[in-house]
């Protein structure tokens, strides 16, 4: 089968394509016939190297922590019936090596029994695939923001799909959305998915100019992460919330302990979110049917062939993506 690999740590030029043996399916786990697979932000951080402090790959490796697809084969202790159906899930290798062997770039992957969701008739393999991580965690961060009618919200990244997602969420608790992000394409899809305002982070002074439109922000949502993460702590009022899921700027925010103390702004990071016990394929389960339901939109910005993975790597790295990239295959 083909996949693409990382040989070796560098730009996305280093993901070449390949012909390795088919994987096979060890207990509790499944072999699925990709037919599209979630490009993440993280997947070019492993690609480079650069999240090697988090996650321990080691090239070579096959990335993509997410596919979409049918069940080919089950291994031990593994329902039968799951072959032939439409599944989304995370994958086996959730996008790492250090010698393991399938992620999601691929022909077929592996994935374990216990994270598989049925795809409904009425979604896509490409909306089920943009949804695998980004469906679980936003409605993760909607439960614990509790968003309710007539707040002000601030979003940051808001054109990612994470983003793209939780314009939406919010808006149907009945909040008043300010969407932030880079340039006017990105804006201008926020603004359609029913951001009340947008604000452009890339230019200085941003998180002033969102308290003096607001007054100050009950929720932030905070996709970026790095120093826009940290500016955002200043459109919050006293008492408000920060919800730091995100890394796209570089790390997550690094928000100040002590200025965040001093305004009774409550501060929950990605790791507070993922505690043990979390229902996660429930979740996932739920956006399904939002999404199935017509309640809720999956944006796709772009899709590649498995072949152009460098391309969507590169789109990524650009700033150039909205909404989520996928792989076909």
């Amino acid at each position: 089968m083909r996949v693409v690999q990382v040989k070796e740590f560098g730009g996305p030029e280093v993901l070449t394509v390949d012909e390795v043996a088919d994987p096979v399916a060890g207990p509790g786990e499944v072999v699925v016939r990709v037919a599209a697979a979630d490009v993440m932000f993280l997947d070019t951080m492993l690609r480079s190297g650069m999240a090697r402090a988090f996650f321990p790959a080691e090239p070579p490796f096959v990335p993509g922590g997410a596919v979409t697809g049918t069940v080919e084969s089950v291994g031990a202790d593994v329902d039968p019936a799951w072959i032939g159906k439409r599944v989304a899930t995370p994958t086996a290798a959730s996008g790492i090596g250090g010698g393991l062997p399938i992620g999601g770039y691929a022909e077929l992957a592996l994935a374990k029994a216990d994270t598989l969701a049925d795809i409904p008739d009425q979604l896509s393999f490409e909306q089920a695939a943009a949804l695998v991580h980004d469906g679980r965690t936003v409605f993760a961060i909607a439960d614990r923001a509790a968003i309710q009618p007539g707040q002000w919200v601030l979003i940051t990244a808001a054109a990612g799909g994470l983003g793209t997602l939780l314009v939406q969420l919010a808006r149907t608790a009945g909040a008043r959305v300010i969407a932030a992000a880079r340039g006017e394409a990105k804006l201008a899809l926020a603004q359609r998915l029913g951001a009340d305002e947008v604000i452009d982070y890339s230019e200085s002074g941003w998180a002033e100019r969102v308290r003096e439109r607001t007054g100050g922000v009950a929720v932030v949502l905070d996709g970026a992460g790095g120093d826009i993460g940290r500016e955002a702590l200043a459109a919050v009022a006293p008492g408000g919330l920060l919800i730091a899921y995100g890394n796209a700027a570089g790390g997550f925010a690094a928000v100040d302990a002590e200025s965040a103390a001093a305004q009774g702004v409550t501060v929950v990071s990605l790791f507070d979110l993922t505690a043990p016990g979390t229902d996660w394929l429930a979740l996932h389960r739920r956006a399904h049917a939002e999404v199935a339901a017509g309640r809720l939109q999956v944006v796709i910005g772009q899709t590649f062939p498995l072949d152009q993975a460098a391309a969507a790597h590169t789109a990524i790295g650009s700033r150039a993506a909205v909404g989520r990239t996928l792989l076909t295959v």
